[in-house]
């Protein structure tokens, strides 16, 4: 060997063993654990509700309070604050916040996405502890943090911003260099239908560009074992108004022959569903998605179903919760019993939400469920449509090798193989991603478990999930940080 190629050996960066970088990882995960915890506290105290009615100051305090926990890590050249427009509007959206590192000697790059913002906390009697007030507590299956964004979203937040650190610091310890290109998406309006989403997407494409994205914003199939989310189901939410008089009778002198609003609305809603509880809307479609075993017992038990309440639906009970559609009424106006007097009431309005199986566009759905209500409304009574949202639903493609590395980092951070899950639940932006990347890699992970409660009063964060799914992402971006795009 000659004096210059001896010179290259000797100066070579020499890789750690793989072992050892997972050993560092895992030493970091839980000297930094703490912290972690502390932080996310910290963001839980900040009540950061996007809808209309709150304080927006509040989701601007929480996305300063992310983009300095980002600053903070030392490992992004950039880090801002950025609002786009509403979809069809010039109001700018709540504010996000943005990172990124660029990627070195022919690394990928990972996009991490998480929400900062939360939704409403409901009822303060329905809480046990105050739902701003981050309170620590043993349960049954180990310690659990309570607050509203303790798990969704804020625990994801940390999630990455925990990874970075250990990360940083393991490699620090060990010698190699953080090659791996990262880019940092935290949104501030997902709990109010991502209104801004397509729109920040496409006016900071560049800097969000990567070739793998993890959206931590998902559960796991329990406490101990964690979860790749492969199918999504889409959503459709609209207000429907019912009218039937042009205004209020007295219901002793004209009930039984003028049909009433409440009357009109009862008799068409029940239209939507069959005996059995399953949605009867003709145009709405099965995926067919095969499922895991999961019993009636452990549905009763996730859910709280009261006891001689039996579920609803037909087939595999994971197949109804996944692939098969779902229409719920979720709010009603009406006079209340308080206010009960005895009147025929000319109007009622109702908000139904729909969840779509993955395969059907929801357009497409929205039609259907529409002509099925203004085919069967009783009466002759009069419909409108209004606020209508809908979401795409949305199938994972899991042969790629960002899945296969995700797999890998979970079976060493949890000790268990990752089941893949569907949720009955939507991400609707996931299709906008795939849309805007379709190169990129999507992998929809997450900090929740069967009884993380949330949207829910007593929403809570199991710690020892926290941990897990942390060092799994940091064994992730560890692994992505060896191998060449």
């Amino acid at each position: 060997m000659d004096a210059e190629h001896e010179t290259a050996a000797e100066t070579a960066p020499v890789e750690p063993p793989a072992a050892a970088v997972e050993a560092g990882l895992r030493a970091a995960v839980e000297s930094g654990l703490p912290r972690a915890i502390a932080e996310l506290e910290r963001l839980v105290r900040i009540p950061s509700v996007s809808w209309p009615a709150f304080d927006p100051a509040r989701v601007a305090e929480s996305a300063e309070a992310v983009a300095e926990l980002l600053r903070d890590t030392g490992v992004f050249e950039t880090v801002d604050i950025r609002r786009a427009p509403v979809e069809g509007g010039s109001e700018p959206g709540q504010p996000a916040v943005v990172a990124r590192r660029t990627a070195r000697n022919g690394r990928p790059t990972v996009l991490l996405y998480a929400h900062h913002d939360v939704q409403p906390p409901g009822r303060d009697e329905a809480w046990q502890t105050p739902p701003f007030e981050p309170v620590r507590r043993e349960s049954p299956d180990g310690e659990r943090l309570y607050g509203r964004g303790a798990a969704d979203d804020k625990a994801g937040v940390m999630v990455h911003v925990g990874a970075i650190r250990a990360l940083a610091a393991t490699l620090e310890g060990l010698g190699p260099d953080l090659d791996l290109g990262l880019a940092v998406f935290i949104e501030g309006e997902e709990e109010w239908a991502s209104r801004s989403f397509g729109n920040f997407l496409r006016e900071n494409r560049e800097l969000l560009a990567a070739d793998a994205i993890i959206v931590a914003d998902s559960d796991n199939w329990d406490t101990e074992t964690p979860a790749i989310t492969v199918a999504l189901r889409g959503a459709v939410a609209f207000n429907l108004r019912v009218d039937t008089l042009d205004r209020a009778s007295h219901s002793g002198m004209f009930g039984g022959a003028v049909p009433d609003a409440m009357l009109a609305a009862v008799r068409l809603l029940d239209t939507l569903w069959d005996a059995d509880g399953a949605v009867a809307v003709e145009g709405l479609r099965s995926a067919g998605l095969e499922v895991p075993a999961y019993d009636a017992d452990r549905l009763r038990s996730e859910t709280g179903l009261l006891d001689g309440v039996q579920p609803i639906g037909r087939g595999e009970i994971l197949s109804r919760l996944w692939s098969e559609p779902a229409i719920t009424v979720t709010g009603i106006d009406a006079p209340d019993v308080a206010n009960a007097s005895n009147t025929l009431i000319p109007g009622v309005r109702v908000r139904i939400s729909a969840r779509i199986a993955p395969g059907q566009d929801a357009g497409e759905a929205y039609e259907a469920i529409r002509e099925h209500l203004e085919r069967n409304a009783p009466f002759g009574a009069r419909l409108d449509f209004e606020d209508v949202d809908a979401g795409q639903p949305f199938l994972i493609d899991t042969g790629g090798w960002a899945v296969e590395e995700m797999r890998a980092a979970m079976h060493a951070g949890w000790g268990r193989e990752a089941v893949d899950t569907g949720i009955g639940g939507s991400i609707p932006f996931i299709a906008e991603l795939a849309e805007e990347f379709p190169d990129a890699q999507i992998l929809v992970t997450g900090v929740e478990d069967p009884d993380t409660r949330a949207h829910s009063p007593n929403e809570s964060l199991h710690l020892g999930v926290f941990e897990r799914a942390l060092l799994s992402e940091a064994i992730f971006l560890a692994r992505l940080n060896g191998r060449s795009a």
